[in-house]
Parts: C-alpha cells; structure tokens; sequence
C-alpha cells in the first residue's frame, strides 16, 4: 500500500511538472467534456495561476460521418426486421428505431402509407392484403453535432397479415369480443363477458392461484429444515462439548496429581474433585465434572471402581480421558506405586496439549478474518487508487 501511495506520488509530482506542448487529449463520442485544472505561468509573472479549462468530447471529421453513415445502413435492415426474417415477408412489427446504437446519429422516418403501419412500425392488420402490401420507408440519419450532415436510407417491405393456428385464431377473436365489450360498457361497474364466440359457446373461469401449492411446498419443506437445522446444532453442542472437556482436562489430572501426593486415595480425590466443582458451577455445566459425578454414583451402587473410571472414559469419548481411566483403572489393579509420578506426566502432556489448542483456535479466528480483511483492502484500493489513475494526464 504505501509503496503504492509513493509510485502515484510520484507520477503525480512528474506531471504537474511537465509542460502540456500536445495539448489536452480529448475524449471520444458518448464519454462527455473533460474538466481540467490547469496551472499558467507567463515569463513576466513569478507566480503562476490555476484556472479550469472545458474540454469538449471529440466530434466527427466529414470523413469519419460519412463512414458512420455507411456502415449505419448496412446494418439498418437488420436492426429494424425486429422478429421479422426478410423484408420480403413482413407480419409482425417492425422496430423503426429512432438513434443509432452507440454513435451521435438521430434518425427519422417516413411512409408511403400510414394506413397499415405507423411511424413506430406497429401493423394495422386489418388494413393488410393476403397476398401482401407494399410500404415504402425512408429514413433521414441526421449527425446530432451538425445538423446539416445527413444521410437517406429507403427501403421496401411487403406486409402480410400474420398467419394464426386455429387455437390463436380463436384466442384473437375472443379477446377481441372481450375489447369490444369492454368499449361499450366502461360506465357500468362490471364488464359482462361474452357468452359466444363465432357461434360457440364460451365459459370462463379464473386461473387457480398457485398459493396453495407453494403453502404446501413450504409445509414440507420447513420439516426437513427444523430437522437438519437441530442435526446441525446437535453437531455444534458435541463439538463445543469435547472443546469444553480438552480445555478441563489438564486442570482435572493436575488437581487429582495434587490430591493425591497429599496422601489421599484416588477415589477421595475424585469426589472431592467432583463436589468442588459442583459449588462453582453456576451458569453453566463442565461436562467433564458431570461425568465425573456420574462415576462417584455409580461406584455408590456398587459399580467397581476400576470399571467406574475405564466407563468414565468411555462416556467422554475423547482419548485424553479415555487414556486417563485406563491408567487410573490399571494403577488400582496393579497399586498406586508411581501413579502420581505418572500423573505428572499426564498433567504436562495435558497443558501443552492445551496451549497448542489455544494456539490452533486463534490461527482458526485469523483464517475467518482474512476474507473481511482482504475485502477492506479491496475497496480502499479501489478508493484512493483509481481516482489517483484516472485524474492523471498523460
């Protein structure tokens, strides 16, 4: 960024140094006037003025209008055809269009016969011959800058009224019974519709609304999203869960290593662990303390005590404490002898295990921060870059 900010610097100090001998550049057709900001120094003045200079877009040489025009009614026939494929064959309406796409040229037009077609290129069907009726248009492209710049563009089309199925033919007649109707009674408050149709007799009924359906769809749709919405947040509490019971488990080994080289048994050292914790639990639960009073209840109903810890492991689910009730359970089978001395171990194992958690779950929150980041970065370029570009004069 900031090696950035002395590269524009440094453009923009060379610039305003350097004396504009080729002139302002303009710019070309559609793009609009330019507004300069200009210093003058004369060789009788020391100091030197600002002003603002107007510079108009670039307008046509004859040369350049008369090729425009050229290339323009090359390409007339396609433009005004609309859904039409050859002029030869004409039944639906033409597209007169009144500008040239994309260049300063006006065009207007005018008809041998207005009586089937308007000056938009609608047809008036009835007035229209089946076996076809000439129409003449002629154009007039006029160059916007200077009027007297024009070109003419003529041409033939053949009308046909359009050729309908029996299905459209019908559809057509029925809407024009329902216009006529509504053309004779618009003072009254209800349009009556008609009963026949070239001798037929004609029922309406409104469209079914597609509201139930989509009521319906919605309906069975909105299960399936409770559903995996509760999966998803089942797999959110699991998750927060084991995250809950890594970041307790260094503190557990490392009380049980205290209790216990105090000369306490290792089931007195549980409970009180697990009574400990239940004070100051408040507004929320330790898990890990849960299952650790589940275990004191159950060694209470007669659950050995070595089967109690290998089952607490299990319950939690996670291999810290799985590791933690086998060797709790083994150390009872075989004695205590160097049970604190292995705790020990399992406690600093533990804490740096827990440290490189931390450390994971903070890189976790950088990685989530980048594409915020890297979108701040995008619209501050965008910001101080491009206008820095775009006011340089070269």
């Amino acid at each position: 960024m900031g090696i950035m900010g002395i590269i524009v610097l440094a453009v923009d100090y060379h610039a305003s140094k350097t004396e504009l001998t080729e002139g302002l550049l303009r710019k070309t057709y559609g793009e609009g006037d330019t507004i300069a900001e200009l210093k003058v120094s004369a060789d009788d003045r020391k100091a030197s003025e600002s002003i603002e200079v107007s510079v108009s877009e670039r307008a046509y040489t004859e040369e350049e209008i008369q090729d425009v025009f050229d290339k323009s009614i090359r390409k007339m026939e396609k433009w005004i055809l609309g859904r039409n494929e050859k002029p030869d064959r004409v039944e639906e309406d033409l597209k007169l269009i009144t500008e040239i796409p994309g260049e300063p040229i006006d065009v207007s037009w005018e008809l041998d016969r207005y009586d089937v077609m308007n000056i938009y290129g609608e047809l008036n069907e009835e007035g229209l011959d089946e076996s076809g009726t000439p129409v003449t248009l002629r154009a007039v492209l006029t160059y916007r800058e200077r009027e007297a710049s024009q070109a003419l563009y003529e041409c033939t089309v053949m009308l046909y009224p359009k050729v309908y199925t029996a299905k459209e033919a019908f559809v057509k007649e029925i809407q024009k019974k329902i216009e006529e109707r509504d053309e004779e009674t618009r003072s009254k408050a209800v349009l009556k519709l008609p009963e026949n149709v070239s001798g037929k007799a004609v029922h309406f009924y409104p469209v079914m609304e597609t509201r139930g359906g989509v009521l319906l769809a919605m309906a069975a749709l909105i299960p399936v999203l409770i559903i995996a919405l509760k999966k998803q947040n089942m797999e959110k509490a699991k998750e927060e869960k084991r995250r809950q019971m890594r970041l307790d488990y260094p503190e557990i080994v490392s009380k049980l290593t205290l209790l216990l080289g105090a000369g306490m048994t290792v089931k007195r050292a549980w409970r009180k662990i697990a009574e400990d914790a239940r004070k100051k639990e408040k507004s929320y639960v330790r898990f890990a303390y849960e299952e650790m009073r589940y275990t004191c209840r159950e060694m209470e109903s007669g659950v050995m005590e070595s089967e109690s810890y290998e089952r607490f492991g299990k319950r939690c689910g996670l291999q810290e404490y799985i590791r933690l009730g086998a060797l709790l359970s083994q150390n009872l089978r075989k004695g205590t002898k160097g049970l604190s001395q292995l705790l020990r171990m399992e406690s600093t194992q533990a804490f740096e295990e827990r440290k490189a958690l931390a450390k994971r779950t903070g890189e976790e929150a950088g990685t989530k921060l980048l594409m915020p980041m890297f979108l701040m970065l995008g619209e501050v370029l965008i910001i101080v870059i491009v206008p820095a570009f775009l006011s340089i004069q070269i």
